[in-house]
């Protein structure tokens, strides 16, 4: 009997595949992306000492959804995940997509984070 390929096995193994090649740093740390069915989240993480520096989320109370899987929520969670960056003086950032197709909500956080001021 063949079985159905699980689409999270797949992109975990795209993850891994991607996490090989990029790493953060305090100066220059990753942003990753994490999308559920029901929310986006997206953090900036120090790989070398192992720490998150900022992150925001559609379940943040700031942001007041009532979706968040959608493109809305999204760009409001990459102009969000951009301020609390800029305030902590991280202009820049390595963008880790964490094995999803760069489109749709992944794309929307991403070009909210550079219209509001982080440099990938």
């Amino acid at each position: 009997m063949i079985t159905k390929p699980n689409k999270n096995t797949g992109r975990k193994k795209r993850h891994a595949h991607v996490r090989r090649a990029i790493s953060g740093t305090a100066q220059r740390p990753r942003l990753n992306v994490f999308r559920s069915s029901k929310h986006i989240y997206a953090q900036l993480i120090d790989d070398v000492n192992g720490v998150t520096l900022a992150q925001a989320s559609s379940l943040d109370k700031e942001l007041k959804l009532e979706n968040g899987s959608n493109k809305e929520a999204a760009r409001l969670v990459g102009e969000l995940v951009a301020k609390r960056a800029v305030s902590a003086e991280l202009g820049a950032v390595v963008f880790d997509r964490g094995g999803y197709v760069y489109h749709g909500r992944v794309a929307e956080l991403a070009d909210a984070a550079r219209t509001a001021g982080l440099k990938f």
